[in-house]
């Protein structure tokens, strides 16, 4: 595809978004949640498996956290990082109006943070894959460099974050097969991820997980995700979908 065909995908596939009824964004952004969750899970499994080789761990985790963005684009889902790009590219476009995207926005962040509470609560501190002795110092760890980051650093961080994100599902909007969709969300994710740039999804994951084992607190949790979020949001819907928009429109 050309870029000024897969722009039109783009619109097309936030006008689809939009037309989701509510119970389908619910069940469809509970799964993206849940699967932007298991994939930082599998990531905190594996660096803490290999903490010795330094950088390096952090480079195998990064590789195994895109599962979650390849199962949501190619099985279905729906992830708010995704949307802030594909919605956003139908308002630019005059396709839907401002209300319509504030509220699939709200609707699939609240089915979001949902499906990564399920994740970090359930799979996490009731089976005990973040709680355990071997994993529970790495889960830690991982949520208070989050959370000490100040909002500024927080909020150019999301921007970081969700330019790769937004460009991983840009990019698959323009391959035409599975395995090229794989390949095209897997380098931009994995890049954020081992730059370390923070996504306000996995982050809902992420911190609660801390906060279940009594390692961080939902003030710390507030004070990190609002500005990543916002970051987020400028990542996705201006560093991607404003650039390309006016940059591709004829």
């Amino acid at each position: 595809m050309t870029q000024a065909e897969i722009l039109a995908v783009t619109i097309t596939k936030g006008e689809d978004k939009i037309a989701m009824g509510f119970l389908q964004k619910m069940i469809l952004g509970f799964v993206g949640g849940a699967m932007i969750s298991l994939g930082y899970l599998a990531y905190i499994r594996v660096i803490a498996s290999v903490t010795e080789l330094g950088s390096l761990a952090n480079l195998i985790g990064a590789a195994v956290f895109p599962i979650g963005l390849i199962v949501i684009v190619l099985a279905g889902g729906e992830l708010i990082t995704g949307n802030m790009m594909a919605v956003s590219a139908a308002l630019f476009a005059r396709k839907i109006s401002l209300k319509q995207l504030l509220h699939n926005w709200l609707v699939i962040t609240i089915a979001n943070f949902i499906g990564a509470m399920f994740v970090a609560y359930c799979f996490g501190h009731l089976v005990g894959l973040t709680s355990s002795a071997e994993y529970l110092h790495k889960t830690l760890a991982v949520a208070e460099a989050k959370t000490s980051a100040t909002a500024l650093q927080a909020f150019i961080s999301g921007i970081g974050c969700n330019w790769f994100v937004g460009l991983a599902v840009w990019l698959a909007y323009g391959a035409k097969d599975a395995a090229g969709k794989i390949l095209a969300i897997w380098f931009p994710v994995m890049t954020f991820v081992a730059i370390g740039f923070q996504h306000s999804v996995a982050n809902m994951f992420v911190i609660p997980a801390a906060i279940f084992e009594g390692g961080s607190s939902w003030l710390a949790f507030i004070n990190n995700v609002i500005p990543v979020y916002c970051g987020n949001v400028v990542g996705g819907a201006v560093f991607v979908s404003l650039i390309y928009f006016y940059g591709l429109k004829k």
